[in-house]
């Protein structure tokens, strides 16, 4: 293998690491939410949301996840679940809550999708 080709796995197996970590942070943070634990529950009134949008918010984040998931769907999940954390991070703000969380999982969708996607390293070069 030419040291281009093993700089494309490394970067793919991080890539898949990266977005693994996400998604299964996702996923469990939408099955909290659609079974709604009482801690979910308590938290989101805390937030200011009512109780009764406890489901809706864990239905959207599942389906956000999922087209993230899908490998043809993968840059629209990413882009829905940018907007997703940025409700998460603005409601944190709002309430003077650390923000930092949200913003880290961003970081990590985008980051994982970079490395694992060509297209959008060429599209979003960082060196020259």
């Amino acid at each position: 293998m030419t040291t281009e080709e093993l700089r494309y796995m490394r970067s793919l197996r991080i890539g898949r690491f990266l977005s693994g970590l996400a998604i299964a942070f996702l996923f469990v943070d939408a099955g909290m939410k659609l079974v709604k634990l009482p801690v979910v529950v308590e938290t989101s009134t805390r937030l200011g949301y009512p109780d009764s949008t406890t489901v809706g918010i864990g239905i959207l984040l599942l389906t956000c996840t999922i087209l993230y998931v899908i490998p043809r769907t993968t840059a629209l999940g990413a882009i829905l679940l940018t907007a997703y954390l940025g409700g998460a991070t603005a409601t944190h703000v709002r309430v003077g809550d650390p923000f930092f969380f949200p913003v880290i999982v961003g970081c990590i969708v985008w980051g994982g999708l970079y490395l694992r996607e060509p297209r959008l390293r060429a599209l979003v070069p960082l060196r020259s």
